[in-house]
């Protein structure tokens, strides 16, 4: 295991109701004029948004409002954000909505006390200083309420990149697993499978005797397998989407992380998809996922394979590890497919004539040398070689 610092200073407030709140822990973490940030329908037809305002109201503090966040949120979004924040002199952003929101505030909450282009963060500058964030969660899926991370569109050539820093992480977020339940299934199982990808991301690393997190992330894995149908069934099942909703939270705030090399390749690969086509992130990464494993499994067969044994269930063989990891990686196909979500490029509206593209702006886009780095070392034919295997 390597040596690791780990802080997560995020005041996690669980629980039915929990939303009215938010006036008392805005007030709590230091926060006086607030901006609420989130994306438009639900949130203001469930009646959340009132609710949130009312306990904002009961706090006595004042609040000015910025929606239309959308999808893969867009950096004209964010400069309108800290434009607005610095009128208003904010200091402090509560995100209601899920993991694009979230990201969303978190770029404005750096981008307001920054003097140059908030876009520096996502293009490797760290985040050391941004305005207190809050979250009000309403889909499990990112894990951005407990995350020091953030990815952004940028208009100028679409492409999506991420930035990180301690900064980013909430100073509270409140989870209240009822609001996810009017979620369709579709996002419910695009949420499921960010969650299950954050988790292997984390699995595929090269550091030796990692055993504690190797068994936290399996633990979470096989959460899903067996809670997410249940939710993608009976969206009112708030006992499903309460464990989906925690351990969406845990697979991304890195506890599972640390001491470990980790492997944001799929992801990498994966944020072209969702930036050409305008794809759901989740549903982008059921499609990259297997693709990705199926091409990389060689570097470490002997991981990949204890993968399909412990969490797919897959009979282990000693003498042939190889067709126990490929037989994992159909595991994973077969169960993105069970909950509904695309397994070809076809469905995400991807087109063949499009991969010279996307290979080159995922290697080569925004300042990168012409490889991706994590599990194994990628080149440009070799991300191009991914994306045809989800032909």
């Amino acid at each position: 295991m390597d040596n690791f610092t780990f802080y997560s200073p995020t005041y996690f407030v669980f629980g039915k109701d929990e939303e009215k709140r938010a006036g008392s822990l805005v007030k709590r973490f230091g926060g006086s004029r607030v901006l609420i940030h989130y994306g438009g329908g639900s949130v203001v037809r469930s009646g959340l948004l009132d609710r949130v305002k009312k306990s904002l109201d009961e706090a006595g503090l004042y609040y000015t409002e910025l929606g239309g966040v959308k999808p893969n949120p867009r950096s004209g979004l964010v400069y309108e954000g800290i434009d607005l924040c610095r009128k208003e002199k904010i200091d402090f952003v509560l995100a209601v909505g899920g993991g694009s929101t979230i990201d969303s505030s978190k770029a404005i909450a750096a981008g307001t006390v920054y003097d140059g282009d908030f876009w520096d963060f996502y293009s490797g500058k760290l985040v050391e200083k941004a305005l207190p964030i809050g979250t009000i969660l309403t889909i499990a899926a990112a894990g951005s309420e407990g995350s020091p991370d953030s990815v952004i569109t940028n208009e100028n050539g679409m492409f999506k990149r991420g930035a990180t820093g301690e900064a980013y992480r909430p100073a509270f977020s409140i989870l209240n697993p009822e609001l996810t339940c009017t979620l369709p299934p579709y996002q419910t199982a695009c949420g499921i499978t960010d969650i299950m990808a954050h988790l292997m991301e984390r699995y595929l690393t090269n550091t030796k005797d990692v055993v504690t997190t190797d068994r936290m992330i399996e633990a979470l894995m096989l959460a899903m397998i067996e809670e997410g149908p249940k939710a993608v069934q009976n969206p009112q099942d708030y006992e499903a989407r309460a464990n989906i909703m925690w351990a969406g939270m845990m697979a991304h705030n890195n506890s599972c992380g640390v001491g470990r090399s980790q492997d944001w390749n799929s992801h990498n690969i994966e944020h072209e998809l969702s930036a050409l086509y305008d794809c759901a992130h989740g549903a982008g990464l059921a499609v990259t996922f297997p693709a990705y494993l199926g091409y990389v499994y060689k570097h470490d067969v002997d991981r990949v394979a204890q993968l399909a044994v412990r969490v797919w269930g897959c009979k282990d063989d000693p003498d042939n590890r190889e067709a126990v990891a490929l037989e994992g990686i159909e595991k994973l196909r077969a169960f993105s497919k069970s909950i509904g979500m695309p397994v070809t490029l076809g469905e995400l509206g991807g087109k063949e004539e499009d991969i010279p593209k996307l290979a080159d702006v995922c290697c080569n886009g925004d300042g990168r040398d012409g490889f991706l780095y994590g599990f194994d070392r990628l080149s440009e034919e070799d991300v191009a070689n991914i994306y045809r295997q989800m032909i």
